[in-house]
């Protein structure tokens, strides 16, 4: 994880005294034979790092602003997809551009603070990701699995709370590297250049790097994703045995909240195939460094596969509006009348999709009785307290 940031690949010299904190990149950078590559990479990677937060922050913002200023729009998994984009803007704000500093400058600039705050930040912005996707997936077992399990009139206010429990879990866990995070001065593999740097652990202990690398995987990625795995299982295998449990009589307002149900888990779904994606190429290089540290290399094909590492590592904050916007016809609509690229959400039409939805939580997939379908529209229509999950 803090490969991304600080490039850390330690190494010993032939005396096994010293350590080093080159990273491939800026061995490249700092040779003679790599003047043309380091050129190619200033301007490739500033471009590109440009393009990401520029992107980025152009529809996590809108995403957000979408959530907050559409009562509609409140629902307990849109509540969560906006504290997706919050861990977003936060890591395209501060990670992002510090990275880009390293391209320019060969050693650590930005001082002690930033040497703690920053590894915190980025780790606290992975775990709001992981963990949040964690808890969509939960909610969307619950929705398709347990459909009879009623949403009350107080779901958004709980799913607030899981939301600023999951940023206080994940700040927690990023304490330690705020603790073991220091500015030291180094020792670059000609010997005879020293520099300062922000490493992430102690250099004197060869364990660390190795435990640190394991638990970032296991905690931010390997675990999280087992549970979500685990959930969309039932997910899928309660949608089989609907598609073959289903009554004759099922009316066609059933059949749409049923299909807005399977849309909300595709996307969730989507979302979490994209974090996989873009984080596991880090996560395996970031080990293999970790237990390879004595080794360095300096190969270009080596050079070229950390590269996009990186950029897939912050790409991943930029690319859940996209996949929202491509899957989603609702936030289609209000993306393109925020962006003045489209008309406004017709009246007409979003009163009667709100109707659709009103009671998403209380008809079930599975084979339902009549006395149940009645039971559950008696509580429609006494007012049991639900709110409105509108379909992204």
């Amino acid at each position: 994880m803090n490969d991304i940031l600080l490039n850390l690949s330690l190494d010993r010299d032939s005396g096994g005294s010293d350590y080093h904190n080159f990273s491939e990149e800026e061995e490249w950078m700092m040779s003679g034979d790599g003047e043309t590559v380091n050129f190619v990479i200033r301007c490739v990677m500033t471009s590109v790092y440009i393009l990401i937060i520029t992107v980025g922050l152009l529809g996590n913002i809108t995403l957000v602003k979408i959530f907050v200023t559409n009562s509609a729009m409140r629902s307990v998994p849109n509540i969560f997809i906006s504290s997706l984009a919050a861990g977003d803007l936060l890591l395209l704000v501060t990670c992002v551009p510090v990275d880009a500093f390293r391209y320019f400058f060969e050693e650590w600039i930005f001082g002690v603070v930033a040497c703690k705050l920053i590894p915190v930040i980025q780790l606290t912005s992975v775990g709001v990701s992981v963990f949040t996707l964690t808890a969509l997936s939960a909610d969307r077992y619950k929705a398709i699995v347990n459909p009879m399990d009623i949403q009350t009139s107080g779901a958004v206010v709980w799913t607030c709370l899981k939301a600023v429990s999951i940023w206080l879990l994940s700040m927690l866990l990023a304490v330690p590297e705020a603790i073991f995070s220091q500015v030291v001065s180094m020792q670059g593999h000609s010997g005879n250049v020293t520099f300062v740097n922000c490493v992430p652990y102690p250099l004197s202990n060869q364990m660390h790097p190795k435990i640190h690398s394991v638990m970032i995987f296991l905690v931010y990625f390997l675990i999280p994703l087992g549970i979500i795995s685990v959930y969309y299982f039932h997910i899928a295998r309660t949608l089989v045995r609907s598609a073959h449990n289903m009554p004759g009589e099922v009316s066609e307002h059933t059949k749409r909240q049923m299909e807005t149900r399977k849309r909300l888990a595709k996307i969730v779904l989507v979302f979490v195939g994209l974090f996989a994606l873009c984080w596991f190429p880090n996560h395996v290089l970031y080990m293999y460094r970790s237990f390879h540290y004595q080794q360095m290399d300096l190969s270009l094909t080596h050079l070229v596969i950390s590269l996009l590492a990186r950029v897939l590592s912050f790409s991943s904050s930029c690319v859940n509006p996209f996949a929202l916007y491509l899957l989603s016809d609702s936030f289609r609509r209000h993306f393109n009348s925020q962006l003045q690229c489209g008309r406004a959400p017709h009246p007409q039409r979003q009163a009667s999709y709100l109707q659709s939805t009103s009671h998403i939580r209380l008809t079930s997939i599975k084979k339902t009785t009549p006395a149940a379908v009645v039971t559950a529209a008696v509580h429609v229509t006494n007012g049991g307290g639900q709110r409105s999950e509108e379909a992204l």
